[in-house]
């Protein structure tokens, strides 16, 4: 099955919930302590974030960075990000991350709850347009749920990907790709393709720093 129809109920999920995005950061305190993990990550230089969503993240790299580009395919959720972050080094465009392109290489290129977003059988080209970003000696840097937050979501049977099911507060349901990497073997998959992982956990998530195939650079 082909795995498009799913990606784009998972666009249209993220635009018309945009408003219940920062939910979760009010209501989980482990939420809270994983946004400060920024202030020891290797993050410098022009940054490039991809799915900003709300920008919770988007003002912690720009306090860290030269510049930031946030990257979000929704509208919505791009104007709160606005909204939030007055830095001038930031700057935000709407786009695709599938069909996006980046047109400029970057020192960090950074992404958090997105890597459970992309369907399996894209990950690679996603590496490889992560790869494509990266300046010589450029780093990725990626946060994300780990397995124990299945317990949390409705996940599906019988889908193109793996996949959940979210409600929002007016009773509209939407499928999401929702994919639980476990570290060890995601950094076992990034090995495969070539980059260079350092994968840890933290409360149920994961924070992981990775380095491109030398020939990328």
């Amino acid at each position: 099955m082909d795995d498009d129809a799913l990606l784009a109920e998972q666009r249209a999920y993220y635009s018309a919930g945009a408003a219940e995005y920062d939910r979760p950061y009010g209501e989980h305190e482990a939420l809270r302590e994983l946004l400060t993990v920024v202030d020891d990550l290797p993050i410098t230089g022009d940054v490039l974030e991809l799915a900003c969503g709300t920008g919770q993240w988007t003002a912690r790299l720009a306090a860290r960075a030269r510049s930031v580009t946030a990257v979000d395919a929704a509208t919505e959720v791009l104007a709160l990000a606005r909204a939030r972050t007055a830095s001038p080094s930031v700057r935000f465009v709407e786009a695709d991350l599938f069909e996006w392109r980046p047109p400029r290489r970057y020192d960090t290129v950074f992404f958090a709850f997105w890597l459970s977003h992309v369907p399996p059988a894209r990950l690679p080209d996603f590496w490889n347009t992560v790869a494509a970003a990266l300046a010589p000696g450029g780093k990725a840097i990626f946060i994300d749920d780990g397995p124990e937050a299945a317990a949390y979501e409705e996940v599906l049977p019988n889908q193109p990907a793996p996949a959940a099911l979210r409600r929002l507060d007016d009773g509209s349901q939407y499928r999401i790709v929702k994919v639980f990497h476990d570290a060890q073997t995601l950094a076992a998959d990034l090995t495969a393709l070539g980059w260079s992982a350092r994968i840890r956990t933290m409360a149920g998530h994961f924070v992981g720093i990775a380095e491109p195939p030398t020939a990328t650079g």
